[in-house]
């Protein structure tokens, strides 16, 4: 089954996030069976030249590549697109006509604006009719929620036609009430499950991008009813085992 038909269907789904841009990072997650692997071209200085390069690692991996794109905008969605992405993650949606100008970005008219041009996503000019057919039947658009206006919102944004998920971004989330990083607050919580609810009550994917490495957070979410979950990001993974190998040494000599 497709990533797409998953997302259609609501099941669960679990990849990753990929900030280093090396292919040896991309070969390394592969072994863990993600199902996708997301470039994240907002926060990080991963360039177009080096994404398409982890785009091609991740496909060649049988994984799906899916990119956060810097911002919601016409080249770079364009862009990414072009360069053989299964998908896109779009920060900071916050309104129905948000959503409606990514889906209107990633699709082709009529159903959107998206310039045509050939590169690699369309066999570099002998596979546009292929491709225009699988951008109309398997390309996914996910919309970031990571602002207060968006849970005010939500119930537009999630409905909007094209629009195949959503992902909570919590640091931002939390950033957008005044209280970076502090995701235990009761009114960030209240704002979370407003989230969740009306996915639920919409049958939508509700995501959410879980930043530790510890897999009971990710087990928490799951049973909690997410379906489409970001299982922490490349640099947590290293740092996280490498800092509690060296604790356990040191606890281990001072015995």
């Amino acid at each position: 089954m497709s990533l797409k038909e998953k997302l259609k269907n609501n099941q669960l789904t679990i990849g990753s996030w990929i900030t280093i841009a090396n292919p040896a990072i991309v070969e390394i997650m592969a072994t863990a069976n993600f199902e996708w692997l997301c470039i994240d071209m907002e926060h990080t200085s991963i360039d177009l030249n080096q994404a398409q390069m982890l785009i091609t690692t991740i496909q060649a991996n049988r994984m799906k590549a899916l990119v956060r794109v810097a911002k919601n905008e016409e080249v770079i969605i364009k862009k990414v697109l072009d360069m053989g992405a299964d998908g896109i993650i779009v920060p900071m949606i916050k309104s129905k006509k948000d959503a409606k100008r990514a889906v209107d970005y990633a699709k082709y008219p009529p159903v959107g604006k998206r310039g045509v041009g050939l590169y690699r996503a369309q066999k570099y000019g002998i596979g546009f009719n292929e491709y225009k057919k699988w951008v109309e039947e398997e390309i996914v658009i996910i919309a970031q929620i990571e602002h207060i206006k968006a849970v005010k919102n939500i119930k537009e944004i999630i409905n909007t036609d094209g629009i195949d998920g959503t992902i909570v971004g919590p640091y931002d989330l939390s950033a957008s009430m005044g209280y970076s990083g502090e995701f235990e607050r009761d009114d960030v919580k209240k704002a979370i499950k407003k989230v969740e609810l009306s996915c639920k009550k919409y049958n939508k994917p509700y995501g959410f991008h879980v930043i530790e490495s510890d897999p009971t957070k990710l087990q928490e979410r799951i049973e909690e009813g997410c379906t489409f979950l970001a299982y922490s990001l490349d640099f947590f993974f290293l740092g996280d085992s490498a800092r509690l190998g060296m604790k356990q040494i040191k606890e281990g000599l001072k015995q």
